[in-house]
This record gives structure tokens, sequence and C-alpha cells, in this order.
């Protein structure tokens, strides 16, 4: 039997250079299944991303999601894209062991905790204030070479890291710190700033929104005194205060540090991010 991928609506030109397009997923014609392919709007259009690769429940099992995903990449190959990525569910063991056979390397978690009825207390002797205009334009001209850098320490090139760390603050931050529904707050201790935090809200899936953790900074010297817990403490308190019941973030996989302190305050992995190169 041949899988194959089926277009079912015309190739989408995006902005800089970039595709879009849906396909259904058929054996000998019939369809089985569906995938959403594209460009990365972030990343650009070298990069391209395999998204809602579903098989239909009685086609399941029989390597058909596999044989899509492989034709899912030589559709990417030949719109020019050098890399691919593809988020998949936490739970879904049979599509997390499918990528990892594919050479997939998890990249990145997204990660989500429930809110309790009650904001956190935060430490004491730690003081919390607005981020002040001049605050923020040291922050985030700071924010953008390291949120770069750090893509490019996992094997993004510097190009793309950078488009993407332009991209990410034109999208999020059109105002600055004007920008509604962003909130820059810094931690202070003995007087002296400790740490920064920045939190917003996104649409984890469509139709469900949540307050979000975009940036959490700790200042160099005033690592290893548990001022990380405190910004991620006051980051509830921000979003229960905002009416929010559930509060996300992205972390990078090789980050342990990071990861076990989400996990120990209640985070739960809810999409494993992985991608490989497309040679």
């Amino acid at each position: 039997m041949t899988t194959t991928l089926r277009p079912v609506e015309p190739l989408q030109q995006l902005p800089g250079g970039g595709r879009s397009r849906t396909y259904d997923v058929c054996v000998n014609s019939r369809r089985v299944g569906s995938v959403h392919l594209t460009t990365d709007p972030g990343f650009g259009a070298a990069s391209g991303v395999i998204r809602d690769l579903r098989i239909d429940e009685p086609d399941r099992g029989r390597g058909r999601g596999t044989v899509a995903a492989l034709a899912s990449e030589e559709v990417l190959r030949s719109w020019g894209c050098v890399q691919v990525s593809a988020s998949v569910p936490a739970d879904a063991a049979p599509a997390l062991r499918m990528v990892r056979s594919l050479g997939y390397v998890e990249r990145s978690r997204n990660m989500v905790k429930e809110l309790p009825g009650t904001p956190p207390v935060l430490p004491e002797g730690v003081e919390v204030r607005p981020m002040t205009g001049a605050e923020y334009e040291e922050w985030e001209a700071r924010a953008r070479e390291v949120f770069a850098q750090e893509w490019t320490e996992r094997g993004v090139p510097e190009e793309q890291a950078r488009a993407k760390a332009e991209s990410s603050h034109r999208v999020l931050l059109p105002e600055g710190l004007a920008t509604p529904g962003a909130a820059f707050h810094v931690l202070i201790r003995d007087g002296r700033p400790a740490g920064v935090l920045w939190t917003g809200r996104t649409e984890l899936e469509p139709g469900r929104w949540a307050a979000y953790v975009y940036d959490i900074e700790v200042d160099e010297e005033q690592r290893g005194h548990g001022y990380g817990r405190a910004l991620m403490l006051l980051a509830e308190r921000v979003a229960r205060e905002a009416g929010e019941t559930l509060l996300g973030l992205h972390v990078f996989a090789d980050n342990t540090p990071a990861v076990r302190l989400y996990e120990s305050l209640g985070y739960r992995t809810t999409y494993v991010n992985g991608a490989k190169p497309l040679l």
C-alpha cells in the first residue's frame, strides 16, 4: 500500500517568502488522516514545521504516521527548508516514540500550571515594583541578545536566531513597556534589583487562553539565592490578580535547573518540541 499526501487547498504564500498548506494523508487514495505544513514565521522560510499530523483511529498502529511524517519532510525540502520542527503532546506516547525514531531531538518544552485560588506569599525581605522606562530600554536590548544566543547555542543559524528575536519582540511588544496586557516587574532585595519578570497572556490552544511567563531573569551576581523561585511566585500573583487560572511557559529541555524548578512548583509538560536538520 502507498501512503501519500494530497493537497486540500492551494499553496498559501506567506510574508517573507513563507509557505503553508494542508494535506490529506492517503493510502491508495483513501483518506486516513491529515497534516498541516508551514514555514516558521519566526525563524524564516528555511525552517519548516509539521503541525497537526493526525491519523484516523482505525488506521493507527500501521506506520501511517511515520510515512506521512517522512512525506511531509520531502515537501518541506522542496520548499527550500533546511530544518524541520514538530510539537507533540506530552501524553501522546506513540507520537513521541515516532518523532524520536525519525531523528527529532527534543529542543524545548511547553509547560502549564493550574493556579491555586489563593496567590502565593513572596519570600520575606523581597520587594516588587514596576519596571521603569530606562530599565526597560536596557532590558529589551539585553533580552534580544540573550534570546538569539540561546537559540544559536542549540544549533539554529545566527541569522535565523536573530530574526526570531526581532520578530518575537516586534509581535509581542508592539508598544514596548506600554503594550496592553504586558507586565514588567523588578524584584528588589536589600534595595538592589535582583531580577526581572515579563508576563502577559497567550492562547495555548484554540480558545484556551492563559497567563504566560515570557521572560524571567535573575541578576548574575544574585543567582543561587532563590530569586528565580520568588519571580515565579510573583508571576502567579500577577496572573491571579488578572483573573487567570492557568500560567504557561516555554523552557529549553537542556536547562535542567529551570525544568526542575518549574516541576517543583507544580508545572506539567504539555508539549515536547523537537527538531532536526533536513539533509
